[in-house]
């Protein structure tokens, strides 16, 4: 399975942090956050990886290049005149892109299993799938995923405001490449406006469901989470 990581926004809620340094590049214990999405990938034997990179992207290749120092193939999809947003960013990349993809949050950690998440995306048969996290533990992120019968995700809420929204989406999904067509070329969008509610009110966007926690980086206090992670053997 081919992977595509979102790496190329601004990370304006860190805001001196990021200032000379995309939030992907942020380091831990010597390590660029990135590396630890790449080695959990590439223990995987998910080797296949697009980046999508903008802000400072060129700071992204430098210390990445093509991955074979990683054990992984890297291609890159620039954002060279302007920042896409998410869902622009996914259009911008659809050349490169197998028919169907793992699309992964550059500022979240998520370690599951990763080709069970495959097959659990083959077994329901939608046009996507994302993974949500049922929320046992305090991830700074307020559940905006609800769930009907088979899985199928029947609201999405960023704002998390819904009475019915009892899940987290943990940074994951795997997605088909006509689901990119939602979304013009050239359009600056985010992938959930461009492209979940589309797929939601279609009755294509299926769920799976983890208890394994993310770990997302987009705020000091979770930088501060996900460093303890690494000291205790991350990546």
């Amino acid at each position: 399975m081919q992977a595509v990581i979102l790496a190329g926004g601004l990370g304006t809620r860190l805001g001196e942090l990021t200032r000379d340094t995309p939030k992907v590049m942020l380091p831990f214990n010597g390590k660029p956050f990135l590396y630890y999405i790449i080695s959990l990938l590439e223990k995987q034997g998910i080797k296949d990886i697009v980046l999508c990179i903008g802000y400072l992207g060129e700071q992204v290749k430098d210390f990445f290049g093509d991955g074979k120092k990683l054990g992984v193939n890297i291609k890159y999809s620039v954002e060279s005149r302007q920042l896409l947003g998410t869902g622009g960013a996914l259009r911008q990349a659809r050349p490169l892109l197998d028919e169907y993809f793992l699309v992964l949050n550059g500022d979240t950690y998520l370690p599951v299993d990763y080709p069970e998440v495959e097959k659990e995306y083959r077994r329901l048969g939608r046009k996507a799938m994302m993974v949500v996290y049922n929320n046992e533990a305090n991830t700074g992120v307020k559940n905006n995923v609800a769930l009907g019968g088979d899985q199928i995700v029947v609201n999405y809420d960023k704002k998390g405001t819904s009475p019915d929204l009892k899940y987290a989406e943990a940074g994951a999904v795997i997605l088909q490449k006509e689901a990119l067509d939602f979304i013009p070329e050239g359009e600056k969008i985010s992938f959930e406006d461009g492209i979940y509610q589309r797929l939601i009110t279609r009755g294509e966007m299926a769920a799976c469901i983890t208890s394994q926690r993310f770990y997302d980086i987009g705020t000091p206090e979770q930088r501060q989470v996900f460093e303890k992670l690494v000291q205790k053997g991350a990546g």
